[in-house]
């Protein structure tokens, strides 16, 4: 049986609780890092990556649990500094529902939130790409996982859905750095000479990246908790991404944080400083779950 493992988007809290998921889960036996493949979008990115380097899941959910106890570094894909004035998402909002919605040509919708992403005013690349490359080594960095990988991205020129992979010939950092780069929050990504977005426009999973193997488990973050109407457009996506894995005969299993994770979150999915709480959230629920998720993973 192969197995595949998507990571979907969050946030630094994404990244937090996603770890202590995956590691909750490990404690269980359930070794969501065996995975054959793995496809991360935005937060789920970067935890992808972690695990297909090989870095243990349970040193990096300590770590994050860690942040609690001592005076915290701004975290991958961390808010910009308190400081700074909090940019206006409210036009990445109203774009990110017209696509869900699927009233326009969504890659022309991407467009347009590649032009607004463009034109932020942001931390510099260099800084942005340095805060993922410090988790790697010099190496790392430059190199891709040997374990089959792969990222999502977005042109955000032409809007076109992009997949960083082994043959891509993109350094890992740069890669998930892209993957990350919320619109309005964070720069976009040199690569090629070309500059690139979150591939979260495209859909906080993109899921059906895993068409072709016999189990998927996905981990979703964003379809859960908050607006209701918003959580709504963002799930349709989602459910149109497992029908086409089940149509190919996938077995599916989705998981989504429970009620004591989605409290943990609080309403900002980039606010660093309830990174400790969504870890240890999803610590308990990994570990809860772990016996059921047994049967499935094998």
């Amino acid at each position: 049986m192969t197995r595949a493992l998507v990571l979907g988007g969050g946030g630094p809290v994404g990244i937090a609780w996603e770890a202590g998921l995956i590691a909750g889960l490990a404690e269980g036996g359930v070794d969501l890092a065996a995975a054959d493949f793995v496809v991360g979008t935005s937060a789920g990115s970067f935890v992808g990556s972690q695990l297909a380097m090989g870095r243990p899941i349970a040193e990096m959910a300590q770590a994050i649990l860690a942040e609690a106890d001592r005076p915290r570094q701004p975290p991958p894909g961390a808010g910009q500094p308190a400081s700074a004035p909090a940019p206006n998402l409210a036009p990445l909002f109203m774009k990110m529902q017209e696509a869900a919605a699927g009233t326009r040509n969504p890659e022309e919708v991407r467009r347009e939130i590649g032009a607004f992403a463009l034109e932020a005013k942001t931390a510099d690349e260099a800084t942005f790409i340095r805060g993922f490359g410090r988790t790697l080594s010099e190496h790392q960095a430059d190199a891709w996982p040997a374990r089959s990988f792969a990222c999502t991205a977005v042109d955000a020129e032409t809007g076109a859905f992009v997949v960083w992979g082994n043959s891509s010939g993109v350094g890992l950092a740069r890669a998930v750095a892209s993957s990350c780069s919320v619109p309005g929050v964070f720069p976009p990504i040199t690569i090629n000479g070309r500059r690139y977005i979150d591939g979260g426009m495209r859909s906080a999973t993109n899921a059906d990246l895993a068409k072709g193997y016999d189990l998927v488990v996905i981990v979703a973050l964003r379809i859960a908790g908050g607006d209701a109407e918003m959580a709504e457009r963002m799930r349709r996506p989602l459910e149109a991404e497992m029908k086409a894995l089940k149509d190919a005969g996938a077995r599916v299993e989705l998981i989504t944080p429970d009620e004591a994770s989605q409290a943990a979150f609080g309403v900002n999915l980039m606010d660093g400083r309830v990174r400790p709480a969504a870890a240890k959230a999803g610590l308990a629920q990994g570990r809860a779950m772990a016996a059921e998720m047994k049967f499935v993973w094998g």
